[in-house]
């Protein structure tokens, strides 16, 4: 029995020592992995400052143009049907389409007989000067006084014909400048004034008719070209003026981003004549202030910035191409 109880009390021993042991790894264990929670609860709660890559460039003070972009033709300011004193058959033509002719030319002669009955033939003159632009008849056939000869056109004094959008009528008066051009010398601009304005608009098109005189002539201008026109409506000098794509239009609230050194500024403004990627801003800028002109979609104010590339700002004269 003495021996019995040495053993139990052995094994109790080595027992407490193994569970001794234990709790100390358990221990051990247990503490590094609070240590691991507190460090990833600290690394969690690390605030993250998260910094922007943008293009910028600089508001500059210049000048501004608006216009509206149309298309015409090119007219004569005058054309004049010209007919014979008689009827009769025409005997005699001696001109051809555009041929120039001067005023009490002689163009062509009528004969005014009639069976049994023999007279001289009636010339025909021309009123004025200009270029034949017309002829409806031919030798042979029979005319009245009622019935045009030729048709003989000023060319000297060309315009141009469009029309304009009802939209746009408080915007014209005569007067206002304008650039042509033509297809076939598209390299070239011509320029063009307002000469006449309709008055009234036509019903059906709501457009009203316009004519503009080219401000001299050119001997390569044809009637009939098709003629691309910007009418210029407004002129503005000394305004400040950005790249369109600044501007940012949230909840009916216009803004653009303003960089200071290494973070940004909204800043609200208000934006005037936008034409041809060109932005003019009426208040809430200045010139020489630097703007985000891309990356600012995701930008709030005071946000951190690393400008990548500084664009190129716009042309202080404003040049319509």
């Amino acid at each position: 029995m003495k021996r019995i109880g040495s053993i139990i009390i052995a094994a109790a021993a080595v027992f407490l020592i193994i569970s001794l042991s234990g709790c100390d790894r358990i221990k051990e264990q247990y503490d590094k992995l609070m240590k691991n929670q507190e460090e990833g609860s600290a690394a969690q709660t690390e605030i993250v400052e998260t910094v922007f890559a943008v293009n910028t460039t600089t508001a500059v003070e210049g000048q501004i143009h608006d216009y509206i972009d149309l298309n015409g033709d090119v007219i004569t300011k005058g054309n004049v049907d010209v007919f014979a004193d008689t009827a009769g058959k025409v005997t005699a033509l001696s001109i051809e389409i555009g041929d120039k002719i001067e005023k009490d030319q002689v163009i062509a002669e009528v004969d005014p007989s009639r069976p049994g009955m023999k007279f001289v033939a009636s010339p025909v003159k021309s009123p004025i000067s200009g270029t034949v632009v017309s002829i409806p008849v031919q030798i042979g056939s029979t005319v009245a006084p009622s019935l045009p000869i030729a048709t003989v056109s000023r060319t000297e004094e060309l315009q141009i014909q469009t029309e304009v959008a009802e939209r746009f009528i408080s915007k014209m008066r005569v007067g206002l400048r304008a650039i042509i051009r033509f297809e076939a010398y598209p390299e070239e601009r011509f320029y063009a004034r307002i000469s006449e304005i309709s008055p009234v608009v036509d019903p059906q098109s709501r457009t009203l008719g316009i004519k503009l005189a080219l401000d001299r002539g050119d001997s390569r201008i044809k009637t009939g070209m098709f003629a691309k026109i910007k009418i210029i409506t407004e002129k503005k000098n000394s305004i400040v003026k950005i790249p369109a794509q600044c501007l940012i239009k949230r909840y009916g609230v216009y803004y653009v981003f303003v960089v200071h050194d290494d973070q940004v500024e909204k800043r609200e403004v208000n934006p005037g004549i936008e034409i041809d990627n060109k932005l003019e801003i009426t208040g809430g800028l200045e010139p020489g202030e630097i703007v985000v002109i891309r990356g600012q979609t995701l930008l709030e104010d005071k946000a951190k910035v690393r400008v990548i590339d500084q664009i190129q700002p716009l042309e202080t004269e404003d040049i319509i191409q």
